[in-house]
């Protein structure tokens, strides 16, 4: 792991190298990592969500246009 890494009881707490790649990839590698977790939410930045630290859940936020906007 790099020094980047959050680790607690070594384990990951965060994937700085993941800023950038697809939600489908960020969930399985975050399940690779830490098959511990249960629960991968995924939110629009500026989302307000609750403040309880659970040590089973990962929260990834989202903030890009993937597809052309269009009516219909």
């Amino acid at each position: 792991m790099s020094s980047s890494e959050e680790v607690a009881g070594g384990k990951k707490t965060s994937w700085p190298e993941l800023v950038g790649k697809s939600i489908e990839e960020a969930k399985k590698t975050i399940l690779k990592d830490r098959p511990d977790v249960k629960t991968v939410e995924v939110f629009p930045v500026g989302t307000p969500v609750t403040e309880d630290l659970r040590f089973d859940r990962v929260r990834i936020f989202v903030d890009t246009v993937a597809e052309i906007p269009r009516i219909g």
